[in-house]
């Protein structure tokens, strides 16, 4: 037996409906889901589609801090200043880059409204393996 591939990713948030502004607005994502109230967890949820992945969001506290622990979706490099636009408008909380050696792609990464951490990234991991060979 093996590991398909990723089920979902759930992040505990404050507000859902900010939540959903982020996945919706800034990453282009779509809500399939709202609890409604209608617990079927652990608390109201809502459930998105951002770049073909299952996003989950889940009512609750979130994290007391910061972390590098962090979820990268795949972006061209062409669509990365239209993101970071849209996340600035958002009002969400841009990190300053980490240093980079050439080849191993951009990133932009943002912090959530609940201190989690979220990159945009425009590598692959071919990519990055082949320049780390080098």
């Amino acid at each position: 037996m093996d590991i398909e591939g990723i089920s979902h990713v759930t992040f505990v948030v404050q507000d859902l409906e900010r939540m959903a502004r982020l996945m919706c607005e800034g990453l282009g994502g779509r809500e399939v889901y709202d609890s409604h109230r209608k617990n079927f967890s652990l608390s109201h949820e809502k459930f998105f589609v951002v770049g073909g992945t299952w996003i989950a969001a889940m009512q609750g506290d979130a994290p007391e801090q910061k972390s590098y622990s962090h979820l990268a979706f795949k972006v061209s490099e062409e669509a990365l200043p239209t993101f970071e636009q849209r996340l600035r408008k958002l009002g969400v909380e841009i990190r300053p880059p980490r240093p980079r050696v050439e080849g191993e792609g951009q990133s932009l990464y943002f912090y959530d409204y609940d201190k989690h951490l979220f990159e945009l990234h425009t590598g692959t991991l071919a990519q990055r393996l082949q320049r780390y060979a080098q």
